[in-house]
């Protein structure tokens, strides 16, 4: 609707994800200091619901512009800092030890299947109605959230104790984080790869709808192709890793995950081939991130002291979340520098060499959940 070029869209990308650079690392001992974090996350998706409806009544009277929606995804972007901080904690409290990494896989589940049932819901909506109208929805599942989470009844015991500095606070996350060898190589393998799939995503709906010349119905469904491969990986990744182990099936997704965007730059031909090529690469892909997250999520979730989580989740997503919006901005000025393809081979590369980082941490040896208290 407003034109937006390539470097437009990696700005608007970089800012949902800027906030988790700048703020993650304040918020994560803020939040260990917190005792209700459920308090928090429902202010959160308050919070959110209210800025994105401010997207379709603006287009409502003809005032909407790309500076609002700057302002709007980056205050989304800080509330997300705040609820995803807050979650970390939120979760280990709900969820026993021993059901960690089956509860890591059935979380990973419903996120995929909302990732099923989201971008393809978002192509047809934009496609049928508009795209404020599709926001609008998304505005309102976020007051969803907050509905469930206000329900949910949960004890709380963990909280840092009062007198600690927040600067010391602080320095043990990062310290932990970057001197634990399970931390260290899981954090460095997320953020390059981060890096590299941002540099993707902040054009990827450019690509297909201007290079490719396919319609926002269509993008919608390889999206949703997408994630039913999330799905199926979701469903099965605690039982591969217990088959392959939990330090190979990590390696294995990281490889799924970033392998199949080789074949992105190359798709062409009649629509349904371009198509075709999106959804396969789409298809894998999904099932790798989600083989990924579900067996590494696990591992560090052990690796973790429970009063230290939400302070080393906020030194995490330094690294990890603080390159997404880098990435973004780098994609759309290099699509725009050198065109759209090269540069997505450029990303891909990049994206496979992640892989590295597993492959000299002490991750890819590790079979079992009790090894990973062990480093």
């Amino acid at each position: 609707m407003l034109h937006a070029t390539a470097t437009q869209m990696g700005v608007l990308t970089a800012l949902f994800w800027l906030p988790h650079l700048l703020f993650a690392l304040p918020v994560g001992v803020w939040v260990d200091s917190r005792r209700m974090k459920r308090k928090v996350m429902v202010a959160a998706d308050v919070g959110r619901a209210l800025l994105l409806a401010s997207i379709p009544f603006a287009a409502a009277f003809h005032e909407l512009t790309l500076e609002q929606l700057y302002v709007v995804v980056f205050l989304v972007g800080s509330c997300a800092v705040f609820f995803d901080l807050s979650y970390s904690s939120f979760f280990t409290a709900t969820v026993p030890r021993v059901h960690v990494l089956a509860a890591n896989g059935r979380l990973s589940t419903s996120r995929a299947l909302a990732s099923v049932v989201g971008p393809s819901l978002a192509g047809v909506l934009v496609q049928a109605f508009t795209a404020p109208f599709a926001i609008l929805v998304d505005a309102v599942s976020f007051v969803t959230s907050a509905f469930f989470l206000r329900g949910a009844r949960v004890e709380e015991p963990f909280q840092e104790m009062r007198g600690v500095s927040p600067v010391l606070r602080l320095k043990e996350g990062i310290g932990i984080l970057v001197h634990h060898p399970l931390l260290r190589g899981s954090t460095g393998c997320a953020a390059t790869v981060n890096f590299f799939t941002f540099m993707i995503q902040a054009v990827y709906v450019l690509y297909a709808s201007t290079t490719l010349g396919l319609s926002a119905g269509i993008i919608g469904i390889t999206l949703g192709v997408g994630a039913v491969g999330a799905v199926v990986g979701a469903l099965v990744a605690p039982r591969i890793g217990r088959r392959l182990g939990l330090g190979p099936a990590v390696v294995v997704g990281c490889l799924l995950f970033a392998g199949p965007l080789v074949l992105l730059p190359l798709a062409a031909g009649p629509t349904l081939v371009k198509a075709a090529v999106l959804c396969v690469v789409e298809l894998i892909s999904g099932f790798g991130v989600m083989l990924f997250d579900t067996n590494s999520n696990s591992l560090t979730a052990l690796a973790v002291p429970q009063r230290l989580r939400a302070r080393l989740a906020g030194a995490g997503r330094v690294f990890n979340y603080g390159t997404r919006p880098f990435g973004a901005l780098l994609g759309g000025v290099l699509a725009t520098a050198i065109g759209i393809r090269p540069m997505l081979v450029v990303a891909a590369i990049g994206a496979v060499l992640s892989v590295v980082w597993l492959l000299a941490s002490p991750i890819v040896r590790i079979d079992h959940l009790d090894e990973a208290l062990d480093l």
